[in-house]
């Protein structure tokens, strides 16, 4: 290795090693490669599930451990393998120095990877016995049933979290293995893994569906375990998200969990481009909101739980708040013509796209007029997709890679305000000399911010980012 690879190494393991260790949902550290996956890869929580499994295995089979690496650094490798993406070369060369590790400190011998197949079927059956994962679960449905009266509710998240995290491990060792019996002959696929193991892997692949990250409420993996998702008024509010007759088809391709039906998020997912963690967040986000309000009214009937229209009109209105008032500070209509004629359903519609547009603007939330600004030319867009018989995408969030609100809406303004932010001398520059959040929002309280039209117009002043102030020395002249 020449001295520049090694000194790169250096550098990224000492990065890695600054980083502040912290623990994921399932209890397990949090810390060195596992953290620093990079979003620029696409399939980047697949990586991240993986080697934060190496890191969970590592003490009882370090040669599984450094199978699980070198796979998540194939996929990496498949997913960018000119490491074009932001942090993927640092990543690529973290990663394997952490494999060249692992294989230097293993026990003597040559390593034969054609027996990692081998390996990795019997450290499943091996690390699935030895926490007997049924009597896990078996464990904490009898305290989760007794927990109410007894009070032990510490102990009963303990065990939640142990569950979680020894089927999480086990998802992970059962996709990777999968995967790789698929480079060899079915024949020799059956032979390594047996009839029995792959029944154990998909027992315990239908046990992980309540692993889905969430907040309080579990949409994207419904589980009995958790009685909010029984309350009506709950109920009531998810099936008002539900796919509506008025909604386009979306394209077969475009699928949801297996878990749930599709709902007005998925289809604004698919039509603007949103991020899917966001998605998540914002839909759980938009039913809270929906249900403490139809708590304030009434609890619905729980043989059929629908929510009030005056629930809906309340969310509408307050969250909607600052935008009819930016549109009547200038005099323009607003997304609808005439609010009476809005239904329930475009209502929600039009809250959705709002909280999804506001969870992913970054720190152009500190924008809000601007914020109205894209909500208006969104609703309009929307408002044409919507008279389509089949879902497409919306030309405002439309580029060569893909559909991305963040990439097409977001980013220009972020580099725009940023670059102002770092041109002022670290706060030392005058006001006038540089454009701050208040004048960047100010700009939007008048009509000529319409002359940004719609997809942003670039080419406009108000994208200009500023030449890079120059650090001038001065001298001076002391006299006698």
């Amino acid at each position: 290795m020449s001295r520049p690879e090694e000194s790169w190494e250096r550098l990224v393991r000492a990065a890695l090693r600054s980083r502040r260790p912290w623990t994921d949902g399932y209890g397990r550290p949090v810390g060195g490669i596992a953290a620093n996956v990079p979003t620029s890869l696409a399939n980047n929580r697949d990586i991240d599930d993986i080697l934060r499994a190496a890191d969970e295995i590592q003490d009882e089979d370090p040669n599984v451990a450094r199978i699980l690496c070198e796979y998540a650094y194939s996929l990496a490798q498949n997913l960018d393998p000119n490491s074009e993406g932001r942090g993927v070369l640092q990543f690529k060369t973290g990663l394997m120095s952490v494999i060249k590790q692992k294989l230097a400190k293993r026990e003597g011998g040559v390593i034969d990877r054609s027996q990692d197949i081998a390996r990795l079927h019997e450290f499943y059956r091996k690390y699935r016995h030895t926490n007997d994962v049924d009597k896990l679960r078996e464990e904490e449905m009898r305290l989760r049933e007794s927990a109410a009266f007894s009070g032990n509710l510490g102990e009963l998240e303990r065990k939640t979290v142990k569950r979680k995290r020894v089927l999480a491990t086990l998802k992970v060792l059962g996709n990777v293995l999968e995967s790789l019996t698929k480079d060899v002959s079915p024949e020799e696929a059956d032979r390594l893994v047996s009839d029995d193991t792959k029944r154990m892997i998909k027992e315990d692949a239908a046990m992980t569906e309540d692993l889905v990250s969430f907040n309080i409420i579990p949409l994207d993996a419904p589980t009995t375990t958790n009685p909010i998702v029984s309350f009506s008024e709950v109920q009531a509010a998810v099936s008002s998200t539900k796919y509506f007759g008025g909604l386009p088809e979306l394209p077969g391709d475009f699928c949801p969990p297996s878990t749930r039906s599709k709902d007005m998020f998925d289809f604004l997912h698919f039509t603007f481009g949103f991020q899917k963690d966001n998605v998540s967040n914002q839909r759980e986000h938009v039913i809270h909101l929906l249900a403490n309000e139809q708590t304030r009214l009434r609890v619905p009937e729980e043989s059929d739980p629908i929510l009030d229209e005056a629930a809906v009109q309340k969310v509408f209105l307050k969250s909607l708040d600052n935008y009819i008032k930016w549109c009547t500070y200038l005099g323009i209509l607003p997304v609808w013509s005439n609010l009476e004629s809005v239904s329930k359903e475009k209502k929600l519609l039009f809250v959705s796209l709002y909280f999804l547009i506001w969870g992913e603007a970054a720190n152009v939330r500190f924008l809000p007029e601007c914020l109205c600004y894209i909500f208006h030319h969104m609703g309009r867009e929307l408002e044409e997709i919507l008279r389509q018989q089949v879902a497409q995408p919306a030309n405002s969030c439309v580029s060569e890679n893909g559909v991305s609100f963040l990439d097409q809406v977001i980013r220009p303004l972020y580099d725009v305000v940023a670059a102002e932010a770092t041109n002022n001398d670290n706060g030392r520059a005058s006001h006038s000399a540089w454009r701050n959040y208040d004048d960047f929002n100010e700009y939007f309280w008048s009509l000529n911010c319409f002359e940004l039209s719609w997809p942003w117009r670039k080419s406009s002043p108000f994208f200009l980012k500023p030449t890079r102030r120059s650090k001038v020395s001065i001298q001076f002249h002391i006299t006698n």
